[in-house]
């Protein structure tokens, strides 16, 4: 299992080598700007950004009770951050699981794309969506839908 915290962290010390340059050429607004720029990165890249991950075996059993969909996703994913971030606010209604995290969701999204790990894969009423649109996945969210 990876670890959610690999990818920000390597991005901060990358920022910190990065910055040591501008720093040593007495260029300090320079090196801030750059560590800046990493720590940025590094948030949207950690799982900060998203709503608090379940297990595959809870989303589903919440999902069964609420209707509402759930999102297979990683950190690191720039489709899965693209996602969240258009969906806004109603990220939170949506069970996420973060599959680095749980096996079951892993083998949950092999199982929806033929072996491979493509996220996010959102399941609505028991289907899977590869990369949905994130205008769909709001829709699905609406009371009507």
């Amino acid at each position: 299992m990876k670890r959610p915290w690999t990818l920000p962290t390597l991005l901060v010390l990358c920022g910190l080598v990065a910055a040591t340059g501008p720093f040593r050429e007495g260029d300090p607004g320079i090196g801030a700007a750059v560590v800046a720029a990493f720590a940025v990165l590094a948030a949207l890249n950690s799982p900060l950004i998203y709503p608090r991950s379940v297990s595959a075996s809870e989303a589903a059993q919440r999902s069964e009770r609420d209707g509402r969909p759930i999102v297979y996703w990683r950190p690191g994913c720039t489709y899965c951050l693209r996602l969240r971030l258009r969906l806004g606010r109603g990220a939170r209604r949506l069970h996420w699981v973060d599959i680095w995290r749980d096996p079951d969701g892993a083998a949950a999204v092999r199982a929806a794309n033929g072996g491979d790990e493509t996220v996010p894969t959102v399941i609505v009423s028991g289907r899977p969506y590869v990369n949905p649109d994130p205008a769909w996945v709001r829709d699905q969210l609406s009371p009507s839908a």
